[in-house]
């Protein structure tokens, strides 16, 4: 351990040699081996210390050893030696052990071979060594030791592997899995510098997607991606994903699987296109984040053709949830409703075979699951006129069934706009009324009474609460109708509308829901107005009048008694007396404005949902064009003489790319510039700059160090450090820096969570003059949150829901000199890196008050929520507050952070 962390103790070498390298004991063989890796072995001037000729002998003693054991780990230590000067003499006795019995020594001796062979003497010191291997790996039958031959060649002589591979291509299947894997990357390299003979090794992938290893198979598709785009090749591939989604138990596999599909459905949908119902049999998977992706490809693979197919599916997946074998039935329902409402946006025809087995379900009792629901049908019965009788009778038919506020509110809305017909509107007051039960809510009379009995009433109401029983009042009579009663036995259970005895209205009502009292108010205002256009008879229209009025006036009596805890809102309070004074005096301008401003109101929300998706999409398309001076490749000219159709598909497909761009790389360079970072000043000793690369969970740290004096610097090290979820992947190492010469170093740094990480360190080194050590401290690195976080698009209810759900809050205030609003929420859009979910027709217009909903999602998974409320001061400046909401604390305060430092800024 003290060697690992630094110190150097070389009188304990002498020791050593005399008392554990006599040792017969494989263990103590092993950690000396280990030993002798870490020690220093050149002196200051890089010769190699005269002592190591002690290490000499001991290892050829390993190398002639009777035992497998310590000659292979002594052929393994070979690989990780790097002075020719010991490795020289044991040259013989390493060519010796590729002829050994036992395959465990001689897999590893080609592994020292290898090794020797790459070292800059390594020609020199074994210059027939691709003979010997050559040679070795046509009789070779130990797979682990034909594995390591091949990529000796491969490494080292990529002529002789290719032959090789082309030699015994009959045999490629019967090789074992680590053989074949170092064939496709030989397959990649030889393709990358030679993309003309790719065509020929493309016949050997697709031979090798029969293989029975899934890591074969799984790689063979990736490379055939890569190297084509034959339609045959993408199509192989494909397939190939689909059969491991499907043959694979673990879920990070099929994780990994999906994501392949998705970027092949980015680059070649058309071919993805008819894989999409091999891809939706991944639904029978129980794991909801594999369904949820497996859902996400599918919906954009959808099309007039298949479109049948898929919401049939969906249909037997939704009918599948109804048993309760599963916990997350509910959640699992939610996607595929969501799903079946984007398929019949899409393609309205298939509505008509969705929507009423849906309605089933606006009774579930999973909320969001029964809210899409009824959102899926309130934009079905708008845009498919041929269904609003169907779904309008079905929807009175189980409004009863109905068990949350919330859907019970968009079901009433849908009701008041779309009950047309005499039939249709008597229906429809008739079911509403049935709902509510019998008026009035609770007796004035009891109000008196309970006055002087209110401690026995509180001990009834909490005994009838623990016992779910009505009340009893001071007459003995059973107050089942009273608000007594009602708010005795409901105050947890009614608000969930899970009553079954009493109408779903009257329970959310009682309970103290006022809101939907103002949504009964507002569609008995709309039916009533439409009966007296569609109902001849006045008396019929003045009955239907008074007995709404009598149920409006019935719940501002509720909300006004003192049985319920807390009394109507006010917003409430005025909704209904407005549908009061509406109903007692009713005008031609209102009459339009109730009946026809507010579903006009609605197809205008409509349109623009269609519109900002139509822009997306053209958002996301990608325009690319060739240079003017690229070379022009006429296929028809081609000599076809022995070139297979899958051949002539590649060649054909390379020619569409170039035509359309796709070759072309991307013009990044200058960003790169972006990322350089200086470490240290330009007068220290040793000058560092590192690039800085983040890839999801990796951060990859170029450092490049160059040594600017005229002395050799040795034992030089690049000490890190990290502070937040950041760690090092690999220890640092020494390195001995001639005068004025640079190294690059490599640091591999792994990220776990989002949030703001820091690294620091310092450089450390030793002079010849010097004794001490020297560190020269570097600057920090400050890795932004930016690289982890991405704009997302969430649903409103989904948004609502996690802004509830999600403990970690940061509130900021707003501090800046920006003064237009929409300019300010820009400015936060661009420096977060979010997306705002409100509608840019809701930010419309000039009110001197902003408030917006922002939402990105992590490379982790995680979600960020952000809600900007910002108003205009009469001096002109902007204040308000930006809050953050995560499940996690680092994101929110990172989050939190970039903010405060960016708002400030010009827009």
């Amino acid at each position: 351990m003290l060697l690992l962390n630094g110190e150097t103790i070389p009188q304990l070498f002498i020791t050593i040699v005399r008392y554990v390298v006599p040792s017969e004991d494989h263990t103590i063989q092993r950690l000396l081996l280990l030993y002798f890796e870490i020690i220093e072995k050149t002196d200051s001037k890089g010769k190699v210390l005269q002592e190591m000729i002690l290490i000499c002998q001991n290892l050829l003693n390993n190398l002639n050893h009777p035992n497998e054991y310590i000659r292979g780990v002594t052929l393994r230590f070979l690989c990780r030696l790097k002075e020719t000067e010991v490795i020289e003499p044991l040259i013989p006795a390493v060519l010796l052990n590729l002829e050994h019995r036992h395959p465990f020594v001689r897999r590893n001796a080609v592994l020292a071979v290898m090794s020797i062979y790459k070292l800059p003497q390594g020609e020199q010191l074994l210059d027939n060594a691709p003979d010997l291997i050559e040679k070795l790996i046509s009789t070779e039958q130990d797979p682990s030791a034909k594995r390591n031959a091949f990529l000796m060649l491969f490494t080292s002589a990529q002529e002789r592997a290719v032959n090789y591979l082309f030699t015994h291509i009959d045999r490629i299947n019967d090789w074992g899995e680590q053989l074949q894997m170092v064939v496709l990357e030989l397959i990649r390299k030889v393709c990358r510098a030679n993309k003309g003979e790719k065509g020929k090794y493309i016949k050997i992938i697709i031979s090798l997607l029969s293989a029975p290893s899934a890591a074969v198979v799984y790689e063979c598709a990736g490379t055939l991606v890569s190297l084509s785009s034959a339609p045959t090749a993408i199509r192989a591939a494909a397939n190939t994903y689909c059969q491991l989604l499907l043959s694979q138990s673990d879920n990070n596999v099929k994780l990994i699987v999906l994501d392949r599909l998705n970027e092949l459905k980015s680059s070649h949908r058309e071919i993805m296109v008819e894989m999409i119902m091999d891809v939706l049999r991944a639904l029978s998977s129980p794991n909801l984040d594999i369904r949820r992706k497996t859902i996400d490809i599918a919906l954009e693979l959808i099309t007039p053709r298949n479109i049948d197919e898929v919401v049939l599916l969906l249909k037997k997946e939704v009918m599948k949830t109804q048993g309760g074998e599963l916990e997350k039935n509910g959640e699992y329902r939610q996607m595929l409703v969501q799903a079946i409402h984007s398929c019949a946006i899409k393609f309205p025809e298939v509505a008509s075979t969705v929507v009423h087995l849906l309605m089933d379900f606006l009774g579930d009792s999973n909320v969001a699951s029964a809210i899409d629901v009824v959102v899926f049908v309130r934009e079905i019965i708008e845009t498919n006129p041929k269904l609003r009788i169907s779904i309008i009778t079905r929807l009175l038919d189980t409004f009863y069934q109905i068990r949350a506020a919330r859907v019970c509110c968009c079901a009433l809305w849908i009701i008041g706009e779309h009950c047309l017909s005499l039939a249709e509107v008597e229906s429809g007051i008739a079911t509403i009324k049935q709902c509510l039960g019998e008026l009035p809510f609770y007796t004035p009379t009891e109000e008196g009474e309970s006055q002087d009995t209110t401690k026995n009433s509180q001990q009834a109401n909490s005994m009838t609460v623990s016992s779910r029983r009505p009340a009893i009042l001071a007459d003995g009579t059973y107050a089942t109708q009273s608000a007594a009663s009602e708010t005795a036995m409901s105050p947890p259970m009614l608000a969930q509308g899970s009553l079954a005895a009493v109408g779903n209205l009257r329970s959310l009502i009682v309970a103290g829901d006022f809101f939907l009292g103002a949504v009964v108010a507002c569609t008995l205002s709309k039916l009533v107005l439409r009966l007296e256009e569609v109902q001849p008879s006045k008396v019929e229209v003045n009955k239907a009048s008074t007995q709404a009025l009598l149920i409006m006036t019935s719940m501002l009596q509720l909300g006004q008694s003192s049985f319920l805890p807390h009394p109507i809102d006010n917003d409430s309070y005025d909704r209904i007396v407005l549908c009061i004074r509406l109903l007692c005096n009713t005008g031609d301008d209102v009459r339009k404005i109730w009946l026809q401003s507010c579903r006009q109101s609605f197809v205008k929300m409509l349109a623009d949902k269609q519109f900002r998706e139509a822009e997306e999409i053209k958002a996301k398309a990608q325009i690319s064009h060739a240079q003017p001076d690229d070379l022009i490749d006429f296929y028809h000219l081609k000599s076809r003489k022995g070139m297979s159709q899958l051949e002539l598909e590649d060649e054909v497909h390379d020619d569409l790319k170039r035509a359309t761009g796709e070759f072309i790389k991307d013009g990044d360079d200058a960003n790169k510039l972006n990322r350089i970072l200086q470490l240290t000043g330009f007068s220290d000793p040793v000058y560092a700059e590192a690039y800085v690369t983040v890839h999801h969970y990796d951060i990859v740290l170029d450092v490049t160090v160059i040594n600017r004096t005229r002395e050799t610097l040795q034992n030089l090290c690049l000490e890190l450090a990290t502070m937040g979820d950041l760690k090092l992947v690999e220890r640092p190492q020494n390195y001995t820096l001639a005068p004025e010469s640079s190294k690059q170093i490599r640091a591999n740094i792994k990220v776990s969570s989002t949030e703001t990480g820091v690294i620091f360190g310092n450089i450390v080194y030793e002079t010849s003059n010097v004794l001490e050590r020297n560190v020269i401290v570097l600057n920090d690195i400050h890795i932004d949150i930016m690289d982890y976080i991405s704009p997302a698009t969430c649903a409103d209810v989904a948004f609502r829901t996690m802004w509830a759900e999600f403990e970690w809050e940061n509130k900021v205030a707003v501090n800046t000199v920006i003064q237009d609003e929409k300019g300010f929420l820009n400015h936060i859009i661009k420096s977060t890196n979010m997306k705002c979910l409100t509608p840019p027709s809701a930010l419309e217009g000039e009110c001197g008050f902003l408030a917006a909903n922002l939402y990105a999602k992590s490379i982790f998974g995680e979600d960020a929520l952000v809600n900007v409320s910002i108003e205009k001061q009469t001096d002109g400046k902007l204040s308000g507050y930006i809050r953050i909401r995560s499940k996690t604390q680092g994101i929110a305060l990172s989050l939190g952070d970039k903010i405060t430092l960016k708002q400030k800024g010009a827009a």
